[in-house]
């Protein structure tokens, strides 16, 4: 674990169980605009809250076993935190496939309640905090951290105007520039310090990341953040198709009478 004020943690709690808790709301809302009763749309919104929550708990017995860590005194031959980044990705998008979780994520207004978490990533901003305590590179914490705040600060004036009916191709571009954020943070995470081997030779190395309460983010948080993207382009995909190329809706052929 590494020695970091009470408030580092805070903040980071707040990115790990916010999101998933915003998230759960929001899936609820979209059972209810589904036609879905209250009873079914909370016990499916609660079922992938309290399952979301068990990975949490998990995630932190394993960070404060030092399983994520790649060097010494790690034992354990298992690349732990890869997979439990995608590990957490693939359950996320899977249970997409769950019936009722599909009938709510096909409401309409989705894409503007799935950008709606998103803003709980200006807490992201704790990678620039931690790199100011020297436990961090400013390497990884400034694209990291600056990138979470952008995309934070947007989410909520996005997702107003996706429920007007407005801002498809903002959202778009939105969604695919928050997953290169995370590209990014990962790909010099795991070269700097919690890879097998660390090719950027920076200090600090970002080793932190693999111990409490840091490996929270990107073993919980950024998963299911990457997962809401992925399923909001596909969103976004579909609505574009259903629209047809130049915005106009097709609608199927009907033979013309004689």
């Amino acid at each position: 674990m590494v020695d970091l004020p009470g408030y580092v943690s805070a903040l980071v709690l707040l990115v790990a169980l916010g999101i998933p808790l915003m998230t759960s709301v929001l899936l609820y809302r979209g059972g209810r605009v589904a036609g879905m009763s209250g009873r079914a749309a909370g016990t499916m919104a609660a079922s992938c809250g309290v399952v979301w929550g068990g990975w949490v708990a998990a995630s932190a017995r394993l960070a404060d076993l030092g399983s994520y860590r790649p060097h010494p005194p790690n034992p354990s031959p298992v690349p732990w935190f890869p997979v439990a980044f995608a590990g957490a990705m693939g359950v996320a998008l899977a249970a997409t496939r769950i019936p009722p979780v599909a009938r709510a994520l096909s409401a309409p207004g989705t894409a503007a309640r799935l950008t709606v978490p998103h803003t709980l990533r200006i807490a992201g901003g704790v990678f620039l905090i931690v790199a100011a305590l020297h436990e961090l590179p400013p390497l990884f914490a400034l694209p990291a951290g600056l990138g979470d705040i952008a995309i934070g600060l947007e989410a909520p004036f996005l997702a107003r105007r996706l429920a007007r009916g407005e801002g498809r191709r903002s959202a778009v571009w939105f969604n695919l520039l928050g997953l290169f954020d995370f590209v990014v943070a990962v790909t010099i995470a795991f070269l700097a310090g919690i890879g097998p081997h660390q090719y950027l030779l920076v200090t600090p190395s970002t080793r932190a990341l693999a111990l409490l309460p840091l490996a929270l983010i990107p073993t919980t948080a950024v998963p299911l953040v990457s997962a809401l993207h992925i399923v909001t382009l596909r969103r976004l995909a579909g609505e574009a198709a259903d629209a047809g190329i130049y915005g106009v809706r097709l609608s199927p052929l009907r033979p013309t009478r004689t």
